[in-house]
């Protein structure tokens, strides 16, 4: 039987989460970085799925997954939170077959900007993307550090926090300071990650100034982290280390963007290590980079 390219169903996140951290282990393996991807509950997938089933795809031959997409829209946002194809089927085509789906949905939805993040080292990958208009822009590097390293290191100053929630007044306090850093309003990934979507989020203040936003999960990772102003960054970012220090993990991370010097410098000092490089690459130009964190590749 050929491969044939469906929309996905929920039944097959799971599989497909297989499919994705083994294609990702099998590529930072053989770049020298080591496994770096571990399976979880595909819960973002299946808020995904649910907010706009025209974002995820599977290829399959005879009931067996080969390959999976993923995009998700904001706005005038398209962003390709996954694509990949299993090692031992690559070279037939599905990846094209999968892309061309994903520019389907992107040209349905609109979206004047289209964005993903790739390893900076999938040189394939980014041939096919720079091949449908995806520019590279800038290094997104992921740090980590030990717990107790980084406590060892971490002084200095720090914001006030109060948890997130629900409320309109909180919600549209996001919204607008994401469409003053990235260009678009993410609320309802935020209605997902306050309402139990894997981490815990809280605002920043500067005695009666909101500062902006950070989220922390249980795992020790850091991300989306907002700030309204660039200065604010440097003791945003050690606010949030302090707290996912204090969440007990073993290992505190974050993805810092390239072109973010106080970040870069903050995590820097405080004896964080570059653990892999990253790629954002979009169709134009977005954002102000100086006042973001990302959360993953998938998130963004």
């Amino acid at each position: 039987m050929s491969v044939i390219c469906r929309p996905a169903r929920a039944a097959d996140l799971e599989f497909a989460d297989a499919l994705v951290v083994a294609s990702i282990n099998d590529l930072t393996e053989r770049h020298g970085f080591g496994p770096m991807a571990a399976s979880s509950p595909p819960k973002f997938q299946l808020f995904s799925m649910k907010d706009d089933p025209d974002g995820l795809w599977v290829a399959e031959e005879n009931e067996q997954i080969l390959g999976f997409a993923w995009s998700w829209v904001c706005g005038d946002m398209w962003f390709l939170a996954q694509l990949f194809v299993s090692p031992d089927q690559q070279g037939r085509n599905i990846g094209n077959e999968l892309i061309k789906r994903t520019i389907a949905h992107a040209e349905k939805s609109g979206a004047s900007n289209r964005v993903l993040i790739t390893f900076s080292f999938n040189t394939v990958s980014q041939g096919l993307y720079i091949r449908h208009g995806l520019l590279p822009r800038f290094p997104i590097y992921s740090v980590g550090a030990s717990r107790e390293q980084l406590l060892a290191h971490l002084h200095g100053p720090r914001y006030a926090v109060t948890p997130l929630t629900l409320e309109a007044a909180t919600l549209r306090r996001l919204a607008q300071a994401d469409e003053r850093i990235l260009g678009v309003s993410r609320e309802k990934h935020h209605r997902y990650l306050i309402s139990g979507g894997a981490a815990t989020g809280f605002s920043l203040h500067d005695g009666n100034d909101w500062i902006g936003y950070a989220y922390v999960d249980a795992g020790g990772h850091i991300g989306p982290l907002a700030v309204m102003e660039p200065h604010a960054m440097a003791p945003a970012l050690r606010t949030a280390l302090y707290l996912a220090a204090e969440s007990g993990a073993s290992r505190i991370s974050a993805f810092l963007p390239g072109t973010g010097k106080a970040a870069l410098d903050t995590a820097m000092a405080l004896g964080m290590r570059i653990k892999c490089p990253m790629l954002l690459m979009s169709s134009r130009e977005f954002g102000d980079w100086a006042q973001y964190l990302p959360r993953n590749p998938g998130f963004m």
